[in-house]
C-alpha cells in the first residue's frame, strides 16, 4: 500500500498524528475511528510498516518509522522532518507511556492540544495527588522516593499497609503492598529496575473507575467500571480469573460521591479533550477516595466493554469528538458487561479447552465475545498482561445475573498447557 510522501489531500477534514497506532491491541480500532470520521492519520512507530496491524495499516494516510519510541529526542527529530511544510491539527497518543512524547510533538509542531507542562500530572503520580489533594479531593498519604532509604522512610512516615508502584507506571504493573518491613525489602528487591517510585497508603476498599470523553474540558460520555478482585490481588494469584466490569446503572446511590470526585478530578486537572481513565475506592464506611487518572482510554478491552454496555463504537465516539469537537453517539445503557480474563494451567503451549460448550448452551446470547488463544500458541506471561491467555465478554440487564455469569466462566471454563 503507497503512502505519500510529500503531501496530505486536501479533502481530509485535520491531520492527525498518532503515536504508536498498532499497540496496544485496541489502536488499531482508533485508527479506523478516526479516519472514517475523515482525519488522515499519520502514524508514528518503531516496527516496520509491514508489522503493523492490517487494521491500522488499511486506515493510515502515512507512516513515519522511527529507530525507538523511548527516544523521544529521535522521536521529535524525525517526526519534524517529516511535517516540515504540512499542517498538523493534532498529535494524540492514547498509549500511557507516549502521553507525554505527544505533548512535546504538539508544542514542537504547533498542533491544538494539551501541552507537556499540562499532561505531566497525568504521568506523575506525585504531581498528580498533590493536585488533585490542593482542590481538597480525598488522596491516599504519599511520597516519592528513588532509593531503598527513601521508600524506607516514606513507609514509616505514612504506616503499614503501603502500596510501592513506579511514578509514572500504568495499570497496577510492578505494583506491591507491603504490611511489613520484611515485605517491603522483598518490593524493594522486585523494582531495582525503576528510578522512581510512589509510596503510598493502602485503601482498604472496593475498587471502581471513573471513564470519560471529554471536549474542551466538557464530559460528554462517561463509565463506571469495577474490579473483581481488586487488580493487586488478581494480579498476584495465578488461578484467579480476574473480573473487569462495566455496569448499567450509573445513578445507584453508591456510585454518586465517586462519580461527582471524578468530575472534580477532571476539573482540578484541567483536563481538555480525550479520553480518560480514573480508579477509585469505596471505603466500608462509605468515604470515596482517589486512586489516580490517565490521559488514555482503559486497556484490556475496556472499550470493548463499554461498547457492549450500549450497543455503540467508541472508538469512532472519541475520534468524532477529537476531529470535529462532537460526541452523538447514544449514552443510554442497556446491559451490564464484564470481561473475564483465562489462565491456563501448566507451562508451555495450550493443549486443550474445556466447558466453553457446556458455557454457550447455558447463557446463550448473554456470552458476547470469546477471544481464547487457540490450541498449540504458548501462554502468555500473565503477570505481564491482564489479557493471559484470554478471555470471555458477557452481559446481561442484571448485574448479580452478570456477575453470576461472570462467575460460572472462572469456574467452569478450563485451558491446559503442558
Amino acid at each position: 500500500m503507497k503512502r505519500p510522501a510529500t503531501h496530505l489531500r486536501t479533502e481530509w477534514t485535520m491531520n492527525v498524528m498518532m503515536i504508536a497506532p498498532g499497540y496496544p491491541d485496541e489502536m488499531p480500532f482508533f485508527v479506523r475511528g478516526l479516519a472514517l470520521e475523515g482525519a488522515a492519520v499519520i502514524g508514528v512507530g518503531d516496527q516496520p510498516e509491514g508489522d503493523v496491524p492490517p487494521m491500522a495499516r488499511q486506515h493510515l494516510a502515512a507512516y513515519v518509522r522511527v529507530p525507538s519510541l523511548q527516544d523521544e529526542d529521535g522521536v521529535a527529530k524525525a517526526a519534524g522532518q517529516w511535517a516540515r511544510g504540512k499542517r498538523i491539527d493534532r498529535v494524540i497518543c492514547l498509549w500511557e507511556p507516549g502521553v507525554l512524547l505527544a505533548a512535546r510533538l504538539r508544542e514542537e509542531l504547533g498542533a491544538g492540544g494539551m501541552t507537556v507542562e499540562e499532561c505531566l500530572p497525568f504521568r506523575n503520580k506525585d504531581i498528580m495527588k498533590e493536585k488533585v489533594a490542593t482542590a481538597g479531593i480525598r488522596t491516599p498519604k504519599h511520597e516519592s522516593a528513588t532509593s531503598a532509604k527513601a521508600v524506607r522512610a516514606a513507609a514509616k512516615k505514612i504506616g503499614y499497609p503501603i502500596i510501592i508502584k513506579p511514578i509514572s507506571g500504568a495499570g497496577s504493573m510492578d505494583t506491591y503492598r507491603a504490611d511489613t518491613a520484611a515485605e517491603l525489602k522483598t518490593a524493594v528487591s522486585r523494582l531495582g529496575h525503576i528510578e522512581e517510585v510512589n509510596v503510598e497508603e493502602f485503601i482498604d476498599g472496593e475498587e471502581y473507575t471513573y471513564d470519560t470523553i471529554c471536549i474542551d474540558g466538557r464530559i460528554v460520555y462517561s463509565n463506571i467500571g469495577y474490579y473483581r478482585p481488586r487488580p493487586l490481588v488478581g494480579r498476584s494469584v495465578e488461578w484467579i480469573s480476574p473480573q473487569t466490569l462495566c455496569l448499567r446503572d450509573m445513578d445507584a446511590p453508591n456510585l454518586a460521591d465517586g462519580i461527582e470526585m471524578g468530575r472534580a478530578v477532571l476539573e482540578a486537572l484541567e483536563f481538555k479533550t480525550g479520553f480518560t481513565h480514573m480508579e477509585w475506592y469505596r471505603k466500608t464506611d462509605g468515604e470515596v477516595v482517589f486512586g489516580e487518572i490517565a490521559a488514555r482510554p482503559a486497556g484490556a478491552r475496556t472499550v470493548d466493554l463499554m461498547n457492549f454496555v450500549s450497543d455503540i463504537d467508541l472508538f469512532r465516539g472519541y475520534a468524532e469528538a477529537e476531529v470535529h469537537g462532537r460526541f452523538t453517539v447514544s449514552t443510554e445503557r442497556k446491559y451490564n458487561t464484564a470481561n473475564v480474563f483465562k489462565r491456563a494451567q501448566g507451562t508451555g503451549r495450550i493443549q486443550r479447552i474445556e466447558g466453553m460448550d457446556s458455557l454457550r448452551a447455558r447463557y446463550g446470547p448473554h456470552i458476547v465475545h470469546v477471544d481464547l488463544l487457540p490450541i498449540g500458541a504458548p501462554r502468555r506471561n500473565w503477570v505481564q498482561t491482564l489479557l493471559s491467555d484470554g478471555y470471555v465478554c458477557v452481559r446481561h440487564p442484571d448485574l448479580q445475573t452478570t456477575m453470576d455469569i461472570a462467575d460460572a466462566v472462572g469456574t467452569d471454563l478450563h485451558l491446559y498447557a503442558g
